[in-house]
């Protein structure tokens, strides 16, 4: 039977917006989050099923960030963590991906474009600068052309796909060593990058599981096949596996002999996530991609066998349970903004006047050969010290040839080695909450990106350290009508509670103040007054002791392989289960299932008292308050 339908066309959508987000990774996410929660409609246009980029169950790469007990990232990155332990605690990814996609979701000033792929986009000029005025993309499900036309558009891509369509200024690979004074950069430029990596789980189970590889899995008959050994010509020991550029550095000119170092594969709850499957970086990360995903199946499948079935690995019980299929990508494509972020900077602290986000990362500087590194001298990763944390400006989200686009995630505006450091994923996330803030502003304003750095900065970093998010160097101040008022604690404690310190200090000062389980906290404003909004923020257990005995697992709620010792997350112990809050007496609002470090509760009274009584924390003997405050 032959139907006689039309195939010149496909469906077309049109969408009118104020901020059209591209890249729904955390980085898209979280920025979608913040603009949508400013009261701007975002489109949020994703070219996968879900959301969530390589922290999603499509890659699983481990969401890092800043180094130090007390410096993790706080803001919409800490609510989906929280929200994943508490409904996730056994942290599988299909629940963590729609923890992703309902924070989307459920905010009503988001529309969400899944599936679809952002091919281009029209632009008008004028003297010399460019503005967007439409992206289209393609949307494979439903077999689609969406076309977004927004006031603003911005780029969360990772591979900055708008970069080449846009008139946007932007670079790949490594800086020479002259352009920017850099200690990391090379004798010459280069378009070289960190590479991509298809990662592989397994879970320890009660019996023996054998594993039969595919015939075109790569061999390793003994871990020097893929350790580090080299002789002093550079010539490889694999077999079956493509040679490695075998020029000497001049560090390696000191090293004699053949030396060696694993590539760690050891199986547990604790081990390796095989982040060093990883392969591109001295391909076209973009164009090669294809090729690249091939090559690293062929490894994953074939360092699995050797666990398995070549050595005494101690893996008999352990099955694979998952490869990844989609490589996940260090870095690409990056704009060239109105700031460059360097290597200087980054070592220097990142004390800039727009600071808008930190890091606190190393540079973590990966070789572009990946896997076929085999040298010495040539290790899959080099970490280069970063003080944690530093502060990460504006002016790199935004570049000055498009007027109306801004840039966030591993695409900013940064050298590679400043990169190598800001392109984890907490990091990326802060990164993208204050652009969504910012682009907030631009709306409601009337502004450029650029004009936002002139003449709304105090505004911006007064909305983020109000979003809970942490901004080294600066303090969050406290509302007029919470200072006014009188509080039912010691002056001391109130001094701590409106210091505007969301975390404790490098000194060892807490900043929280404690209550007994069932104390109260009151507000006395001494005549009635219009209450909009209490802002209360928890303790979240900046050790992460009390929710995990995994330590990988406290950095943040991801999993890799998991064995037998594994035990499921819980909500910080120092996280408020159940609180009531009082206006003149009169109950206005009551949870007994917070899970929130931050918590914003609209009010809408008028009172003359407001009082706040706890009653319940998750397990912890008093309750911690870093600031409570009422507008």
């Amino acid at each position: 039977m032959i139907n006689n339908v039309r195939t010149d066309r496909m469906n077309r959508a049109e969408h009118e917006t104020d901020l059209c987000i591209v890249g729904g990774g955390l980085t898209g996410l979280c920025a979608a989050v913040a603009a949508a929660r400013e009261g701007i409609r975002v489109v949020l246009m994703q070219d996968r099923p879900m959301l969530g980029g390589n922290a999603s169950s499509e890659i699983r790469m481990w969401v890092r960030g800043a180094k130090g007990l007390h410096n993790r990232e706080t803001g919409i990155i800490s609510e989906l963590e929280e929200e994943n332990i508490y409904r996730n605690p056994t942290l599988c990814y299909s629940v963590w991906d729609s923890v992703m996609w309902e924070k989307a979701k459920n905010e009503k000033n988001i529309e969400l474009i899944l599936n679809c792929s952002c091919v281009e986009a029209d632009t008008e000029e004028n003297d010399g600068v460019s503005e967007i005025v439409s992206v289209t993309g393609w949307q494979l499900t439903t077999y689609t052309w969406h076309t977004v036309k927004a006031k603003y558009f911005a780029d969360c891509s990772g591979d900055s796909v708008l970069a080449t369509v846009s008139g946007a200024k932007w670079r790949v690979g490594r800086e020479a060593h002259n352009e920017y004074d850099e200690a990391m950069g090379h004798a010459e430029a280069d378009s070289k990058t960190m590479g991509m990596s298809c990662l592989i789980q397994a879970r320890e189970t009660d019996h023996a599981v054998p594993f039969i590889a595919p015939e075109w899995a790569y061999v390793f008959n003994s871990d020097d096949d893929f350790n580090f050994v080299c002789d002093r010509t550079g010539a490889s020991l694999h077999s079956n596996m493509p040679v490695a550029d075998g020029s000497l550095s001049i560090a390696d000119q000191k090293i004699s002999g053949a030396t060696s170092m694993s590539r760690p594969h050891k199986l547990g709850t604790s081990e390796t996530n095989f982040w060093w499957i990883e392969m591109g970086g001295d391909r076209d990360s973009l164009h090669d991609a294809e090729e690249m995903r091939d090559e690293l199946l062929k490894i994953a499948y074939g360092i699995w066998d050797h666990v398995k079935n070549r050595g005494d690995h101690k893996a008999e019980n352990w099955e694979l349970s998952w490869v990844g299929f989609l490589p996940g990508k260090r870095e690409s494509r990056r704009y060239i903004g109105k700031y460059v972020l360097t290597e200087n900077d980054v070592e220097a602290g990142g004390k800039f006047y727009d600071t808008v986000a930190f890091g606190g990362w190393p540079m973590d500087d990966h070789n572009p050969a990946g896997f076929k590194s085999y040298e010495y001298s040539f290790p899959p990763s080099i970490l280069y010290p970063a003080p944690s944390p530093y502060g990460i400006p504006y002016r790199v989200l935004y570049g000055t040839e498009v007027k109306n686009m801004f840039f966030a995630g591993r695409n900013i505006s940064a050298t590679h080695a400043a990169l190598s450091s800001t392109r984890v994923m907490a990091t990326c996330s802060l990164i993208g909450q204050a652009m969504g803030t910012a682009a907030s502003l631009c709306v409601k304003r009337g502004e450029t990106p650029d004009g936002v750095y002139e003449h709304c900065m105090t505004v911006l970093q007064s909305k983020l350290l109000d979003q809970g998010c942490y901004l080294p160097g600066f303090a969050r101040k406290i509302p007029a009508l919470s200072r006014e008022a009188k509080l039912n604690i010691s002056d001391e404690d109130r001094e701590i509670l409106f210091n505007g310190k969301e975390r404790p200090d490098a000194e060892g000062t807490v900043n929280y103040i404690t209550l007994p389980v069932g104390g109260e906290l009151s507000f006395d404003f001494g005549e009635e007054k219009e209450l909009s909004e209490l802002r209360i923020y928890f303790d979240p257990d900046f050790s992460r002791k009390s929710v995990s005995v995994n330590k990988k697992m406290r950095v943040f709620a991801q999993t890799s392989s998991v064995g037998l010792d594994f035990r499921p997350m819980k909500v910080a112990s120092t996280l408020c289960k159940s609180f009531d809050v009082f206006a003149d007496g009169e109950l206005v609002y009551s949870t007994d299932k917070s899970h929130n470090s931050l918590c914003r509760i609209p009010l809408d009274v008028k009172a003359s008292k407001l009082t706040v009584r706890f009653n319940e924390t998750w397990g912890c003997d008093e309750v911690r308050l870093f600031s409570a405050d009422v507008r």
